[in-house]
């Protein structure tokens, strides 16, 4: 079976983000929000939802930047001190595992040659399934509702 790693986004691009007044954000396409359900913010950087009364930023980021067709951006919710995370060889967190999930997967040339749609608790086995095609190189999983990015899939 072919081994996954999920690994959140680097952080550092963030952080003088959340210096910035409310004014300075939107000039810059983003905004300052507090979690006020749970889950409902997913952080992309930690793999987490947001607490409730936690501060978070809704940003625009590009998550497909390979000159493809499939080249993307799209927003995200990043939480102030958020620290990367990369979980360990196929595990896969509760921030997917309640949510429906699309599963898409890209060759070495950023093309996408697979996708799917599936149950947080089923994103495993889809994961298994694209990772034994050689064709393809990492996975992207989106939050299917809202289309936003969730996180990149590595080969472990």
């Amino acid at each position: 079976m072919a081994a996954f790693q999920l690994v959140g986004i680097a952080p550092a691009p963030f952080v003088p983000l959340f210096e910035l007044s409310d004014e300075q954000l939107r000039q810059r396409g983003a905004t300052r929000v507090l979690a006020n359900a749970s889950p409902g913010f997913p952080c992309r950087v930690s793999l987490e939802d947001a607490q409730v009364g936690e501060e978070l930023l809704l940003v625009s980021y590009l998550h497909q930047p390979a000159a493809s067709p499939y080249r993307a951006s799209g927003p995200i919710f990043v939480r102030r001190n958020a620290k990367q995370c990369t979980l360990l060889a196929g595990e896969v967190p509760p921030y997917v595992m309640r949510r429906l999930i699309s599963v898409r997967a890209y060759d070495a040339h950023a093309m996408m040659v697979d996708a799917a749609v599936c149950a947080g608790t089923c994103v495993a086995e889809r994961i298994h399934a694209f990772f034994r095609r050689p064709s393809v190189s990492y996975i992207h999983l989106h939050n299917a509702e809202r289309g936003c990015f969730s996180c990149h899939v590595n080969r472990a």
